[in-house]
C-alpha cells in the first residue's frame, strides 16, 4: 500500500496537524516507510506463537470482577455542593 500526497493531507487534516506543502513529501515518505514496515511484519509465520505479557516469562495479574461501591462513597462525594444518599444531587434541567 502506498501514501499520497492528498492521503497525508487527509491524515494531517484529521490529525489536527497543520501541515505545509513543503513537508508534504517528507511525510509521504516516512508513512511509507511505516506501511512498508507493517507489511514486512506480516509475512512473518505466528502460528502456535503464545501472546506474551512481557519480554520475561510471568503471569498476568488479575483481580476478582466484583461489583462493589469501593468503600469510599463519603469521600467521592465529600466536595459535591449536595449530596443525598451517596449520590450527587443536580439541578433538574429537562422537564
Amino acid at each position: 500500500m502506498s501514501v499520497d500526497a492528498a492521503t497525508v493531507r487527509r491524515i494531517a487534516h484529521l490529525a489536527r496537524i497543520a501541515v505545509t506543502d513543503e513537508e508534504v513529501p517528507h511525510l509521504q515518505g516516512e508513512l511509507n516507510a511505516m506501511l512498508a514496515f507493517v507489511e514486512q511484519l506480516s509475512e512473518v509465520d505466528v502460528n502456535g506463537v503464545e501472546p506474551m505479557t512481557s519480554v520475561t516469562p510471568m503471569q498476568m495479574k488479575k483481580r476478582v470482577d466484583v461489583v462493589n461501591d469501593g468503600e469510599i462513597a463519603d469521600q467521592v462525594v465529600a466536595n459535591a455542593p449536595a449530596t443525598e444518599d451517596h449520590f450527587f444531587l443536580v439541578p433538574k434541567v429537562v422537564e
